[in-house]
Formats: structure tokens, C-alpha cells, sequence
């Protein structure tokens, strides 16, 4: 039997071209409702959302519906979709323009060159496409002999409004090679290209001048990106037209709901019965790694992270199990693009505090800022705002009210942890062999040998002088312990976790869904004296308060169904300052 049924609809892993999905029978859902809304909101759009998330795919179903030359196969191109039948007067009306940026090489040495290049390939399709709109051909051909790309990007906006025609202009990506310039190279690379003189900003400032003028026939203009930085610093801010980032109708128009995740989970496994795992356990299981992502505060859904939840559908349907990395390789090196923001000059910066508090209190409050330079990213809400733009924090408002945010789930939590080892480790803070560690955390889960654990992370505290500054207080060690317990995926592992009207320093939770037979889960609770408090009597009277604890948690009815028959391990660890004085099993 085939894994992929003629008449069944393929998984678009990794496509985001609304034409091929279309013709080589990808499975689609549905946005082209948020059609008219953006229409509604304005002519010149800015949309930012985290990388892989739909925003191409977006890009390209626009294309698709306003392109002049489309018109004719408006119908079967759209056919079942909500546009359809409820088109906006503005359909198949443009001559669309469009650059992806992401095209464009970062090599500070090529990346002026490669820009001229592609913009001089997509207005020389452009012009191919339209031509036999254009009265005035002499012109036309004028212009696609201009060596100079804006020149002749400028010239092209005031010959289609001489025909009295229009342009919608796509953007896509359009801080994606500035973005890898500012992390590989530096902020003066950067610079140069996006202020004074440089090309980049050169090239927006023709928008500035198209969008106040009637001299030209740019009419409308949609750009995505994943944070504001470059677009403040190439236009002084988008005073160009609308940032919608925040805007509560467009929250769910890329990424997935969780009625359209529960759809395809059930296209695939009711219809076509591709995997044995009931709906219900799979769909509980992706919450938990890729939901809980609201980019307006006034929102009531929460969406999914569609490129995480297409390659868990996607690998699922290949195996027939669930994947063995729960986090899709090409997110993980993504987002391994931010690790620059929390490292200045080899030293650990502001924002790494800022990142680190986040983690310990699951929570932060502040002001998201729909614009900053590079110059001001080290600013306290500027840095948040950047952590909220990329979807490493999300507004929580049912836990905790309309301003604040947390992280959205288990993927992004793994992530911070590990931009946490990785901060300590490439400012020669704190070093480990992450393999022989992964191995200890292993005999841990399947050994329930937990003490080589806490000894050999006290012991590399101990040789490496350098960490003890950070780790002073009893949230504090709890917090870098679970980053260093998150290496591997053997547990899924909570702070603060709810039980027995009490709340628990570090549940670590076999991973079930994973694991089936892994027989060990733990209960840590952490007692915490500074240097000059501790004495014998009160780390005794400290461990038997941590017994009552423990016993208290364990009995929590929902963490006894959670550990079924695998055995609930409940471990005391005392610190003075740095230094581990006790590790030991009770109860």
C-alpha cells in the first residue's frame, strides 16, 4: 500500500508555492477570509510573524488573487475555497510584483550584487508577464534595458500609472539577509547597507516617494518580515503604511487553528486511516509542543506553529509513529539565529538576565514596541518585543491577564534552555560533553540511577569557577539544573508545577508518548541555604520539611495517573551557595 493514496491529498511540508499545492494535490487550509479584512485595514501593509510559519505561503495566495492575468482561472483556482464565493471587488485587478528576499545571498561581499540581480529578474518577469497591457512598448523596453534597479523599479511604477494600471507589490522575507548580516557579520556591516547611502535603504525610499505621489501606480504594497528592526532602520520607521502585526483579525490568517489542526488529523486518520495513534493523544501531544501562539492581545485563539505541526503529520504518516525530534531541524536552526542577542562581545549581556528571569518565572510584563532601530535593541522592552515578534513569548491572557506573556509550550521552552547552555558555554562560563551527560540523563530514565546526575553537574560547578556568579538562590539552581535536564527528550519537565494545593521545584515526567516502557519519573525538591545561614540542624529540619512535601505531591491524583505504573522517584537536593551538600532518595 502506497503512503500517500493517489486521491489523497500530500502533506506541504516545506511548500510554500499556492500553485504547486494546487496542482500537485497538497492538503491547504483555508485563509483567504482574512481577504477582505486586509483590505479593509489599508493599502500599505507590514506583517511580522516567526520564520516557517505561513507567511509565504500567504504571500503567495495574494499573488494568486489579485494577478490581472489570473482572472480567467479565478473559479478553478479558488474553487471550494471561501473566496470564492464571496470575492472582494479588488480580485484579479493588480499587476503583481513580487521579491522574496530570502533569495537574495547575505555574503557581505555578493549580497548588493545578488540583490540588484533579483530585482532585476522579477522586474524583467514582471514586464514578460504584462507586456501585452503596456500601450507604450518603446518604453517599456526603455526600462528593461536600465541598468540600475530602482531607476528602473521608479520608471516602471510611473509608466503603469501613465497606463492607468496598477501594482500590488509583494515583499516577502525582506529582512532575511540583513537579519543573517547582523548575526554573522555585525551591526557596522548592517549599517552600511540599510542607512545613508546604502542600497537597501535606497531602495524603500522608492516606495516612500510611490506612496505619497500620484505620479506613480503603486497601489498597494504588502511586506512580511519577522521583526521591525531593519524596516525602522531602512524607512525611519514604517511611516509608510500599517504595521498589522498586533491587529486581533488577522491573528489566525497564518499558522493553524486548533479546529484545523483536529481537521487534518482527521483527514488523514479517519479517512484514510494513515496512523494507528488515536486523535485525541496526538492532538493533546502537539498542543502541548506547538500551540498556544496569540499575536493580539484581543484574540481569543491561540494558533499553532504550521511548519512544527506539518512535519510532526508528515513524519507520523511516513513511520506510523511519532518523531523521534520532536522539534523540526530547520526551526531549531532558525531560531539558533537569536543566540547573538543574548551575548555582546563574548560577555553575557542584559538580556540574557531578562531571558533567564523569563524562564524562572514563566512570565513577563511589558510594552510591545511596533518599531526600533538596531541601535536600541539592547532596550529592556524593545529586546522583550523582539522575543514576542520571533514567538518565544506569547500573550497569556487567560493565565495571567491581557498584558502579560510566557512561553507558548514545550518547543519554545526547549529552545530557551538551550539558548541558556549555549550563552554559558560560548562565553567560557560553564562548559559540559553534552553526550556523556544525555547518557546520564538515559540510565536516569530507564536506571533510575539519578545521582550521577546532580553529581557530575555539581562537580563541573566546582572546576568551573566562572558559573558560581549566576546561580546564587534557590530559583535560580532550580532553573539551570531543568536547562541542563532538557539536553534530551527522556522527560517532559515542569517548575512550579500544580499539586496537592502545592506547587512542586521540578516534576520530570516520563515521555510517554515516546517511551512507552520508560519506568522512572522524579519528583526534585531543592533546599537552599546562602553561605553563613547554613548549618547541620537546618539542612536536617530541611530535609524532613522537603519529605512532607514530596509525600504530599506524589499522592497529587492527576500526577498519580500521569506516572501510571512506571515508579515516582522523589529526591531532596541541598545547596549552600554553589555547593551540593546532599542528593538523596525519600520517602
Amino acid at each position: 500500500m502506497r503512503l500517500f493514496p493517489k486521491d489523497m491529498k500530500k502533506i506541504p511540508y516545506g511548500i510554500a508555492d499556492f500553485s504547486t499545492l494546487l496542482n500537485d494535490n497538497y492538503y491547504y487550509v483555508d485563509k483567504t477570509e482574512h481577504i477582505p479584512v486586509l483590505e479593509d485595514i489599508g493599502r500599505f501593509l507590514f506583517l511580522i510573524r516567526p520564520r516557517r510559519f505561513g507567511k509565504s505561503l500567504w504571500a503567495s495566495v495574494l499573488e494568486q488573487y489579485y494577478d490581472i492575468n489570473q482572472k480567467d482561472e479565478f473559479d478553478t483556482t479558488f474553487d471550494g475555497l471561501w473566496i470564492k464565493d464571496n470575492p472582494t471587488e479588488l480580485k484579479n485587478s493588480f499587476l503583481v510584483l513580487r521579491f522574496d528576499f530570502a533569495a537574495v545571498n547575505p555574503d557581505i561581499r555578493y549580497v548588493e550584487e545578488s540583490f540588484n540581480d533579483h530585482i532585476e529578474v522579477r522586474i524583467h518577469s514582471f514586464i514578460g508577464r504584462y507586456r501585452h497591457l503596456f500601450k507604450d512598448k518603446v518604453e517599456l523596453e526603455v526600462i528593461d534595458k536600465t541598468n540600475n534597479v530602482v531607476k528602473k523599479l521608479d520608471l516602471l511604477s510611473e509608466l503603469t500609472q501613465k497606463e492607468n494600471l496598477s501594482i500590488y507589490l509583494i515583499i516577502d522575507e525582506y529582512d532575511n539577509f540583513t537579519n543573517t548580516i547582523l548575526t554573522t557579520v555585525g551591526e557596522d556591516k548592517y549599517h552600511k547597507i540599510t542607512h545613508g547611502e546604502g542600497f537597501y535603504r535606497h531602495f524603500f525610499n522608492v516606495f516612500k516617494s510611490a506612496v505619497g505621489s500620484s505620479a506613480y501606480g503603486l497601489s498597494r504594497i504588502y511586506v512580511t518580515g519577522v521583526s521591525p528592526v531593519t524596516m525602522d532602520d531602512v524607512t525611519s520607521g514604517f511611516n509608510i503604511g500599517t504595521m498589522i502585526s498586533l491587529h486581533p483579525g488577522i491573528n489566525g490568517m497564518v499558522g493553524f487553528s486548533q479546529t484545523e489542526v483536529l481537521e487534518m488529523l482527521q483527514y488523514y486518520q479517519k479517512r484514510y486511516n494513515r496512523f494507528d495513534q488515536s486523535i485525541e493523544e496526538t492532538f493533546e501531544l502537539m498542543s502541548k509542543w506547538y500551540d498556544n501562539y496569540r499575536f493580539a492581545e484581543d484574540s481569543d485563539t491561540t494558533m499553532f506553529y504550521s511548519d512544527m505541526v506539518l512535519y510532526f503529520i508528515n513524519y507520523l504518516i511516513l513511520y506510523g509513529k511519532y518523531p523521534k525530534e520532536m522539534i523540526d531541524h530547520n526551526v531549531r536552526i532558525d531560531y539558533g539565529k537569536l543566540r547573538h542577542l543574548v551575548q555582546l562581545d563574548n560577555q553575557l549581556n542584559g538580556n540574557f538576565s531578562k531571558l533567564k528571569d523569563i524562564i524562572e518565572t514563566g512570565k513577563v510584563t511589558f510594552n510591545v514596541q511596533t518599531g526600533f532601530p538596531v541601535s536600541r535593541l539592547l532596550d529592556s522592552d524593545n529586546f522583550l518585543s523582539l522575543l514576542y515578534y520571533f514567538g518565544l513569548i506569547s500573550y497569556d491572557k487567560e493565565k495571567y491577564g491581557k498584558q502579560y506573556f510566557t512561553i507558548p509550550n514545550i518547543t519554545i521552552e526547549k529552545l530557551m534552555f538551550s539558548y541558556m547552555r549555549d550563552a554559558y558555554r560560548d562565553t567560557g562560563i560553564f562548559k559540559i560533553d553534552t553526550m556523556e551527560f544525555g547518557n546520564l540523563l538515559a540510565d536516569m530514565a530507564y536506571q533510575g540511577e539519578f545521582k550521577p546526575v546532580f553529581a557530575d553537574l555539581s562537580a563541573k560547578i566546582e572546576e568551573q569557577t566562572s558559573v558560581r556568579d549566576y546561580i546564587e538562590g534557590e530559583k535560580v539552581i532550580q532553573t539551570f539544573f531543568l536547562a541542563y535536564f532538557n539536553i534530551t527528550y527522556h522527560f517532559l519537565t515542569s517548575s512550579e508545577h500544580e499539586a496537592n494545593k502545592g506547587y512542586t521545584d521540578i516534576l520530570l515526567m516520563p515521555f510517554f508518548a515516546k517511551w512507552p516502557d520508560m519506568p522512572y519519573g522524579y519528583i526534585i525538591e531543592f533546599k537552599y541555604f546562602s553561605r553563613g545561614e547554613y548549618t547541620k540542624q537546618k539542612q536536617e529540619q530541611a530535609i524532613k520539611d522537603a519529605q512532607t512535601q514530596l509525600e504530599k505531591y506524589r499522592d497529587d491524583p492527576k500526577i498519580q495517573t500521569q506516572i501510571g505504573d512506571a515508579t515516582l522517584k522523589t529526591v531532596v537536593v541541598v545547596f549552600n551557595g554553589w555547593e551540593m551538600l546532599y542528593c538523596d532518595e525519600v520517602g
